[in-house]
């Protein structure tokens, strides 16, 4: 349900936009505001949907009145199940949902103006090289061969100098300004683990590393994040000794 109506997008590129902004904007739901998400879903409401809207941001709200409705709605019901399961699965079961629905818009757009083979292929390839919004909430962000094979090539490439480890910890440990070193097994080979490669994907944004952007590692999930999607600088970051990220902060907040 969207209050202020949205030019209705007509090609692949502004089908694509449209969907990096509904993604972005349930992204912030899901990590970055997830206590004001999580207080909107109140059980002893009516059936309320998550909409994530064009403008990067979203809003909880009862799903429209007219059947069918101008573009296909989320899922129904989400603030019923709130306080029936662990919050983190409740979070991931949103994400899964909200996903589905960021599909469903898109090529729903693609359908009604006609998109052909090409167009729609173009268009899923666009979609498909963003981490699903569960992967992001979930911390499980796993990436493909071939963008495994680019981070490798590009740690390679780096000096040594421009790598900085783990700080002990009388330092802010979670400080880095690169990718986290790759560990080495005893014939001296480095270790391709699909963990390790998923950490190179910002916990907020989605978007992946680029060289030598300031980034941290939160202490509890152990997600990556731009530092200005978190609103650390590195000057604060020195002052850290240990860093919570917003969803965690949240969570021990609530409990």
């Amino acid at each position: 349900m969207e209050g202020i109506p949205q030019p209705i997008p007509r090609t692949v590129e502004e089908v694509f936009t449209d969907f990096k902004g509904r993604r972005a904007g349930l992204i912030k739901a899901l990590t970055l505001e997830v206590e004001k998400f999580y207080q909107l879903c109140d059980p002893e409401k009516e059936n309320l949907c998550l909409y994530g809207l064009p403008n990067e941001t979203w809003e909880v709200n009862v799903p429209v009145e007219e059947v069918p409705p101008e573009i296909p709605e989320p899922a129904l019901g989400i603030n019923f199940a709130r306080d029936g399961m662990q919050e983190k699965d409740w979070l991931s079961l949103v994400a899964v949902h909200s996903d589905s629905w960021l599909l469903s818009v898109a090529f729903y757009f693609g359908a009604r103006f006609g998109f052909g083979k090409s167009e729609r292929k173009r268009l899923f390839q666009m979609i498909n090289d963003l981490p699903p919004i569960f992967e992001l909430v979930t911390g499980n962000v796993k990436q493909s061969k071939d963008q495994s094979t680019m981070h490798n090539n590009s740690n390679k490439s780096k000096s040594s100098g421009k790598t900085q480890s783990r700080q002990p910890d009388s330092q802010p440990k979670a400080v880095k300004l690169s990718l986290p070193p790759k560990e080495e097994d005893e014939n001296g080979e480095e270790e391709e683990e699909d963990d390790e490669q998923g950490a190179t994907l910002c916990g907020a944004c989605g978007d992946n590393y680029a060289h030598d952007e300031f980034w941290i590692c939160c202490d509890v999930c152990e997600r990556w994040f731009h530092g200005k999607c978190v609103k650390i600088t590195p000057a604060k970051a020195e002052h850290i000794k240990q860093y919570k990220c917003p969803s965690c902060s949240n969570k021990r907040a609530r409990v």
